[in-house]
């Protein structure tokens, strides 16, 4: 299948490492033009140079904190003058969920919460507020926020709420932006692996005395497919979203967790 990608212009957010980055490889081998945006100048660069490399494409780069109004102002106009516009934004800059251990009710102060839901939630609708009136200039465009299964079940409070309140301001996005030709659709990760896997697997595995082996099987007992989804099949999945065969999905959210077990979602 053609996803019919070849030019289009492509800005991620959170695109130096981990699904951020899977999703720009993806994006980048359909032969889209890529801009990566993220906050360490260093790891930014160095996921350029590699992107490059393995795909031949030329990849912009933005140091950016979507967390503050002026620097995501700075990388949407930059994105644009770098790329000629803007076809596609993928907001995926958060702070990572499932590597610690989540605060319980008394340990959540307002700080925590509102740095999380800041760069999470009010991250994600400052670089669609800049982004979209470039879309609906031209008529086309497609929004993809990347959230996580914590939408879906309990067990960390922030991470529950920045991800249900990801998908609402998807729909939301969607119903305002549908008439100018723009999709908006929320990926909802689960246990990904990511550069950051081998690490905590390893931690555990010392900590526990088990073999990585065992407590990766551990790690994806609840998982349908039985193992963990790699961040590559995050890609796939962004890519078909980022396409013009999308159009028929839009305000809607696509589980990516490779099945979790019990529950049903309608």
């Amino acid at each position: 299948m053609d996803l019919e990608l070849t030019d289009k212009r492509a800005l991620i957010t959170g695109g130096s490492r981990g699904i951020g980055l899977a999703i720009a490889r993806q994006l980048a081998l359909e032969g889209a033009r890529v801009a990566l945006a993220a906050r360490d100048a260093d790891v930014l660069a160095s996921a350029a140079q590699a992107l490059s490399a393995e795909t031949g494409a030329e990849v912009l780069t933005f140091q950016v904190d979507t967390g503050d109004d002026t620097s995501v102002k700075a990388m949407i106009a930059g994105a644009v003058a770098g790329l000629g516009g803007l076809d596609i934004l993928v907001n995926a800059a958060a702070k990572p969920g499932g590597q610690a251990p989540p605060p319980k009710l008394a340990q959540i102060t307002d700080e925590i919460f509102w740095r999380d839901v800041n760069i999470k939630v009010m991250g994600y609708l400052r670089c669609a507020r800049e982004a979209a009136p470039h879309m609906i200039a031209q008529g086309w465009g497609r929004i993809i926020n990347i959230s996580g299964l914590a939408a879906r079940q309990t067990g960390s409070t922030i991470g529950s709420i920045r991800n249900v309140a990801v998908a609402a301001l998807t729909k939301s996005l969607a119903d305002e932006l549908g008439a100018h030709g723009i999709n908006v659709t929320v990926i909802h990760p689960g246990l990904t692996r990511t550069e950051k896997t081998a690490p905590l697997v390893a931690a555990r595995a010392a900590s526990t005395g088990a073999a990585p082996e065992e407590v990766e099987k551990r790690m994806a007992a609840n998982i349908v497919i039985g193992r963990i989804v790699d961040a590559s099949e995050i890609g796939y999945i962004a890519a078909f979203l980022a396409s013009p065969k999308s159009v028929a999905i839009t305000g809607d959210a696509i589980a990516a967790g490779g099945g979790a077990r019990g529950a049903i979602h309608y």
